[in-house]
């Protein structure tokens, strides 16, 4: 038996978990989506990632047929189904099926999807030596051409900056805006540390306000370390004292080289590790909980 999905209010085998094939999600990537991990049998910050998913949905005019609540009975549904006090949720909704020209009216229901499972994006051993990464030549998405705080369904953008990655021989790779700007890395947020002081791109360069980038910057108020949401250049990055990443699934990871320039002494640095250990803290608080029988 395998696990099971969520599929409009039901759970199927995954086998048999099945959407149309001119649903607008797969013929136009016409969705939103979130990424949400529990810990413990608490789902970490399942408010925040509820509110955004919405939010998503209302800038694109994309009905979601559940309340918030119903959302967050039936993400817990999944996981008790599932049996799974560790995972990874990928919660999506689609405009639903329709035919194959654009027109979204022609869509009568969205969908409603969700996914629990595992997920590993780097071995354990990159959290304690580091990645190394460089940027691309793909930019980030234009904001007025499709704004970066919209999780659609259409990462082609993020996609392409990573096979760009790795044709290059690196796991992850930093975007910039059409301006030269530093945006965000393929699926993460990027920080920089100097001289104590935190630094990461405002949401204006094209990156999205992540949810564990926001619980970065109350870590970093909770430890009294200045923090700035600030235009960052390539300049600022190779000169930074530690560099890291953050998001829902890779959590916040090291950088220890850019572009061939060596990040501080290479190694992971006190704050970043210290970030680390203070987040790992918070996923065991603040979400919500639920119970395996």
């Amino acid at each position: 038996m395998g696990f099971k999905v969520y599929i409009n209010g039901k759970l199927f085998e995954k086998e048999n978990a099945k959407i149309s094939v001119f649903d607008h999600g797969l013929l136009y990537g016409d969705g939103v989506f979130e990424g949400i991990r529990s810990y413990n049998c608490l789902v970490f910050k399942l408010k925040e990632h509820i509110d955004r998913l919405y939010e998503s949905a209302q800038s694109i005019m994309l009905n979601v047929p559940l309340s918030k609540q119903e959302m967050i009975a039936a993400v817990v549904k999944t996981l008790k189904a599932n049996k799974l006090k560790d995972a990874y949720i990928r919660l999506i909704v689609t405009r639903g099926e329709g035919d194959l020209g654009l027109d979204p009216r022609k869509c009568k229901r969205s969908c409603v999807i969700m996914i629990t499972d595992k997920i590993v994006l780097y071995p354990e051993k990159l959290y304690k030596q580091g990645l190394k990464i460089i940027t691309v030549p793909t930019v980030r998405n234009l904001p007025e051409a499709l704004n970066p705080q919209i999780k659609s369904l259409n990462y082609l953008n993020n996609i392409l900056a990573k096979i760009e990655a790795i044709n290059a021989g690196y796991e992850e790779a930093i975007m910039m805006n059409s301006l030269g700007y530093v945006a965000e890395c393929t699926g993460d947020n990027i920080f920089i540390v100097k001289k104590g002081r935190l630094y990461t791109p405002p949401q204006c360069m094209g990156s999205l306000r992540g949810i564990t980038r926001d619980e970065v910057l109350k870590i970093s108020a909770k430890l009294k370390i200045a923090a700035h949401e600030q235009i960052l250049t390539r300049h600022e990055l190779f000169i930074a004292d530690e560099v890291f990443l953050t998001g829902t699934a890779v959590e916040i990871i090291p950088a220890v080289g850019i572009d061939g320039r060596t990040i501080g002494n290479g190694k992971p640095g006190k704050l970043t590790l210290k970030f680390i250990s203070e987040f790992r803290k918070s996923t065991k608080s603040n979400g919500v909980k639920y119970t395996i029988s």
